[in-house]
């Protein structure tokens, strides 16, 4: 691994700061284009490559030295289940596989980019233990939620029973306050 940790070194103190100048929202960020406009070059001139793979529900990010083939790996889970306003399910998951190689690419090479503000994103994910079912409109068990709430009951009953979305359970209210 001395070959690939040599240049992985040299690499990072050739490459600069990169700029976060793409805008969505409120929020600002280094595209991949940008990113790799930058990092290509340099990746080549020390004997660097990297490859991003999706292997079931991960990112597998792949860096390695070209002539001695030394590689180290990184994987990152996809989140599933998550629900973004205006956005189909192929949507939400090609926005999250973007977002993903962009941060575990960063990562991987130990790149630095300016002032982060991704974390301050408001998260509509609910994070159900892996046997918890998921409470989604159009079923029995909705139509079970709404005359539960109905009748008095209280959204925590609810979340004990079901992993609920933040958009999903806005329009569970809707649907009980009419």
């Amino acid at each position: 691994m001395k070959n690939l940790f040599k240049a992985l070194a040299e690499f990072q103190q050739s490459v600069p700061v990169i700029f976060k100048d793409t805008t969505a929202g409120p929020y600002k960020y280094a595209d991949l284009p940008a990113i790799f406009e930058i990092i290509n070059p340099l990746l080549k001139s020390h004997g660097l490559g990297f490859c991003q793979l999706i292997q079931g529900t991960q990112l597998e990010t792949i860096v390695f030295h070209v002539e001695s083939g030394e590689q180290i790996k990184s994987m990152t889970d996809i989140p599933q289940g998550i629900q973004l306003r205006g956005m189909n399910d192929f949507q939400v998951l090609g926005s999250a596989i973007t977002y993903l190689r962009r941060y575990a690419l960063s990562a991987a090479l130990g790149l630095v980019t300016d002032k982060d503000t991704d974390a301050g994103g408001e998260q509509t994910k609910a994070t159900p233990k892996s046997d918890t079912k998921w409470l989604n409109p159009k079923t029995n068990e909705w139509d079970a939620a709404i005359k539960f709430l109905a009748d008095g009951g209280a959204m925590s009953d609810i979340k004990k029973k079901y992993a609920i979305s933040k958009a999903n359970e806005t329009l569970l209210m809707d649907e009980v306050l009419g």
